[in-house]
This record gives structure tokens, C-alpha cells and sequence, in this order.
């Protein structure tokens, strides 16, 4: 029976022409058995024309090992072996954080060596997060198999499944999330705007105040801020009324859109100038009475909601600051608290 033995090599070029860097996987082998009885580890050398052999250590970026002395054989064994420095994650994967340049020639073969140390070691996705500074990186890695995940202003996320098959890694955000301000004031005006872009810029129609909520903004508080910015008005925040859900919104995305009644601390308005045509406090039925509102189920579904608000049949959800196990930051839990403590 031939004995079990496996070989795996790369050589790549340093500013030291005559050297080259070699991996091999170590068997232990046994004659009385026909399996492993041990994974294979994995040796590293660099050897020279001189035919020199030195063990290595690099840098944060790049390769190095710890070795144990010999084993039964008197042959040297590596057993701690790194190639990319990385931490796992919570669900048998690792994660990559390129922190040093590197050349791209060098870290694809790095990267491909230490793939196969993560697949002798049974582990699944493999995350790269490459900031813009090391984007030279990134058609390496795709060589190697890695598709993009997601992008931030200042990094590229990659990632690799090792295991066949399909992935269970998750996929990116899949919402953008948006509010509307429904603000009424003790005469019963709404204060309204006409938007100078997007789809409403230069259709006359009057709106409610809206916008996207900022990454880590708090949704109660991305309400106060879009009102603030677009009219100048303060308010206090008091209740989600409703949410609509869409797909394929923005760049393909879905879209959660949360309607929200605003009690108005203040009256002077002053419009934003660069989104902003004009604002106002409209009279509601003037408002609903728009051909807008009127054409559009979605439209009349909104204000037929804010009106039963304010005629005290409809419960919206208000914001209960809470904890959980997954952070012990403070978040909001909407409900219908009314309901709830039976008033």
C-alpha cells in the first residue's frame, strides 16, 4: 500500500532574487494502519541558492510559526501555522483585516496557502475586510474565489465559503430604512414641504417631511432631526403610527418606511434651501383634498391614519427604552403601550 503523503508549494519573488518560500504538509505516517492518525502540519522553509534553510517570521500581514522540536520520526513538525493573521468568528469561520501593504502576487499566494489551512481545520467562511489604501488587493483575492459582500466608504468586505456547496454566510443589508413626520399643530395644520428633487421636484404636491435614517440613529430621533433640518420646526417624538414595506426601492434594495406622529414644539419655519421649494402649516383637509392624496391608496391610507389619531380611535406604537443580550447598549422597543397597561 502506498503510504499517505501529500505535497503543496508555491514560490513567489522577494526583493532577495534568489530566495523562495515552500510549503509542505508533514505526514505521520504509521505501517500498521492505512489512515492518518494525526492531521498533517504543515512546514515552512525559506531556502536560498545557497541551499540554506531558516525558519521565518513576518510581520502582522504575513506568515509565521511556532515549532515543537521532533517527533517520533526526528522530524521537525510545525504545529501552530499562520499564514494571514486572523480571528474567528462566531459561526466556525475567520475573519481578515489587512492592516499592512502588501504586494498582490504575495498575498494571493499567501491567502491560497492559508485557505487550505482553514479547510484542513473545517472551517467555513472566510471574511476579508480590505480598506480602500490596500484596494491593489482586491482582484487577488477575487482570483482566489472571494465575490464582494458589501462596501463601506473606507473598506471593501469580501468573502469565501471553503466547505462544498452552497453558503450559509448572510447576506448584506437588505433595507434602507425612512421615515415620514406627520406634525399638527392646535388649529389643525399639517406642516408640509415641496421637495426640489426627486420625483416630486417641480409636481406642486405637498408632502409630509421625510428622510432616511442615518446608520446607528435611533428611529424616534431620525424623525426629529428630518423635521428639524427640512422646516427648522422642534418637535417631540410620540408614536410610530404605521410602517409600509416595498422591494427593489433603491440600487435594487427593499424599503421600510415607518409613518410617525410628531407633536410640534415650535411654529417658525425656515426651509432647508437645498432640498426644499417651499414649506408651510396647511389646513388637513386642504391637504387631503390634494389629487395626489386622492389618486393614491397609499396616500389616503396615511392620512385617514393620522386623522383617527387625532380623533382618539388609533394606537400607534411608542418608544420604550430597553436592554436585550445581544448588546447592553440601550435600544427602543415599539408597542402599543396604551393597550398594554389596559388605559
Amino acid at each position: 500500500m502506498r503510504r499517505a503523503s501529500a505535497l503543496f508549494g508555491f514560490t513567489f519573488a522577494t526583493r532577495y532574487p534568489s530566495s523562495s518560500l515552500g510549503f509542505r504538509f508533514a505526514h505521520n505516517n504509521n505501517h500498521n494502519r492505512n489512515f492518518l492518525t494525526r492531521p498533517p502540519a504543515l512546514k515552512l522553509c525559506l531556502t536560498s541558492s545557497a541551499g540554506h534553510r531558516a525558519r521565518t517570521r513576518y510581520g502582522t500581514m504575513s506568515a509565521s510559526v511556532n515549532s515543537t522540536p521532533v517527533n517520533e520520526k526526528h522530524e521537525q513538525v510545525f504545529q501552530d501555522f499562520k499564514l494571514l493573521n486572523a480571528v474567528n468568528d462566531r459561526y466556525g469561520g475567520v475573519v481578515i483585516e489587512v492592516t499592512e501593504p502588501m504586494d498582490s502576487a504575495l498575498f494571493s499566494s499567501l491567502l491560497r496557502a492559508s485557505i487550505a489551512q482553514w479547510r484542513h481545520q473545517g472551517k467555513k467562511g472566510v471574511w476579508i475586510k480590505l480598506p480602500i489604501q490596500h484596494a491593489n488587493l482586491v482582484e487577488a483575492a477575487v482570483k482566489e474565489g472571494f465575490w464582494y459582500h458589501h462596501a463601506e466608504p473606507n473598506y471593501l468586505m469580501l468573502a469565501y465559503w471553503i466547505p462544498e456547496g452552497a453558503h450559509t454566510l448572510p447576506a448584506n443589508a437588505s433595507h434602507r430604512v425612512g421615515i415620514g413626520a406627520f406634525v399638527m399643530n392646535e388649529k389643525r395644520e399639517v406642516l408640509v414641504v415641496q421637495e426640489n428633487t426627486g420625483r416630486f421636484r417641480g409636481t406642486g404636491v405637498w408632502k409630509f417631511p421625510t428622510g432616511v435614517v442615518n446608520e446607528g440613529e435611533d428611529l424616534c430621533a431620525a424623525a426629529v432631526r428630518e423635521v428639524k433640518e427640512e422646516t427648522a420646526v422642534d418637535t417631540n417624538f410620540v408614536e410610530v403610527l404605521a410602517f409600509r414595506q416595498s422591494h427593489k426601492s433603491f440600487f435594487e434594495k427593499s424599503d421600510i418606511f415607518f409613518l410617525c406622529l410628531m407633536e410640534p414644539l415650535s411654529s417658525e419655519i425656515r426651509k432647508q434651501e437645498s432640498e426644499i421649494e417651499a414649506a408651510k402649516w396647511m389646513p388637513v383637509e386642504e391637504y387631503a383634498a390634494q389629487p395626489f392624496v386622492q389618486k393614491h391608496e397609499l396616500s389616503k391610507y396615511i392620512i385617514d391614519i393620522c386623522l383617527a389619531k387625532k380623533d382618539r380611535k388609533y394606537s400607534g406604537f411608542s418608544p420604550v427604552p430597553t436592554s436585550s443580550v445581544f448588546s447592553s447598549e440601550k435600544c427602543y422597543m415599539y408597542f402599543n403601550v396604551s393597550d398594554l397597561n389596559g388605559q
